[in-house]
């Protein structure tokens, strides 16, 4: 997905201005695709630009409202029906840790997998309200975008859970630190 595109589908459901955009975004869209006051008011004018959007009223302090035009709806299409999405990115910083863990104490690791319950069940109930929200609206931003905050609720109680049960599953051990034979009774290699 792209801010062109995200602008492109706002503007689809009607003529906004990029302060208006913006607030769109901050209840919305920013749970998916985050964006910057900058970068909105940057994207607005290339997609003017190319002809995608058009100003349609200008107002005080140089407000501008912008309106999709059919070049714009066009592209819109084009990209939701024929252009397949990025796949879910491979990185993930909170995981990578997770591999590391061992060189922390069982405390510091206790702590660390608490922090992230506690980080997903915050996002779950920022995602609560905004559905206590947008559950009231019936504009086919609302109605789907109901689906996608399902997804982040569904995905933040996974991680919640995910966490919870490493904290669970490594919590009651000492510290398990690196495989020593000897420790275990075995033989070394070589003896």
């Amino acid at each position: 997905m792209s801010l062109r595109h995200a602008l492109l589908g706002l503007l689809s459901q009607g003529a906004a201005s990029g302060y208006d955009l913006l607030k769109i975004f901050e209840i919305s869209l920013a749970n998916v695709w985050p964006a910057t006051q900058s970068q909105v008011y940057a994207e607005l004018g290339r997609l003017a630009d190319a002809g995608l959007v058009e100003v349609t009223a200008e107002g005080p302090r140089g407000r501008k409202e912008y309106a999709v035009t059919p070049a714009g709806l066009a592209e819109l299409h084009h990209w939701l029906t024929e252009v397949q999405p990025a796949p879910l990115s491979k990185r993930s910083e909170m995981l990578l840790r997770v591999f590391f863990l061992g060189q922390i104490s069982p405390e510091e690791r206790r702590a660390y997998l608490r922090r992230q319950t506690e980080s997903a069940a915050r996002r779950s109930e920022r995602l609560i309200a905004l559905k206590e929200v947008v559950e009231r609206e019936e504009d086919d931003l609302s109605v789907y975008g109901r689906l996608a905050l399902e997804w982040g609720l569904r995905f933040s109680a996974m991680q919640r859970e995910w966490a919870e049960w490493v904290e669970a599953e490594i919590g009651g051990d000492a510290d398990p630190g690196p495989a020593d034979p000897k420790a275990a009774g075995e033989a070394a290699p070589g003896e």
